[in-house]
């Protein structure tokens, strides 16, 4: 069966289906549909965190302990979020970790416009750019 999906939905199902069992997020569009999409599995642990730093600690926690985790934020949030990050690039994990960082090019929904591949170049973790919904 044919489903239509958009990006954020796309992200949960892929993520469920790779064996994601702890998500994370602190609302913020354009990223919260992923959060509210992977609610809907009842095998994962999600959680709406106080701030992005408390969703990205709560998913590397997990990951340290061997769980396949994810942790979602729009693009400010992974400033908030940088100094976990920045040590489980550093540390290493167990389980698995993504982070799904919804940049908003063009300041369509967002306070300000931020280009966040350069963490991922400053980590040196990998980093996959899905240019539309069917790449997600």
């Amino acid at each position: 069966m044919k489903k239509l999906l958009s990006g954020n939905e796309a992200f949960a199902l892929g993520a469920y289906h790779a064996g994601v069992t702890v998500a994370t997020a602190y609302p913020g569009t354009p990223s919260s549909e992923i959060m509210e999409n992977m609610a809907r599995f009842p095998e994962v642990y999600a959680e709406w965190s106080t701030n992005e730093k408390v969703a990205m600690e709560v998913a590397i926690g997990a990951s340290y302990t061997g769980a396949r985790a994810m942790a979602s934020m729009k693009q400010v949030g992974l400033n908030v979020a940088s100094d976990p990050f920045m040590a489980a690039s550093t540390t290493g994990i167990t389980g698995g970790l993504v982070v799904v960082c919804a940049d908003d090019p063009g300041i369509h929904s967002s306070q300000c416009e931020q280009d966040n591949r350069h963490f991922a170049r400053l980590a040196k973790v990998p980093m996959l750019e899905p240019s539309d919904s069917q790449e997600a």
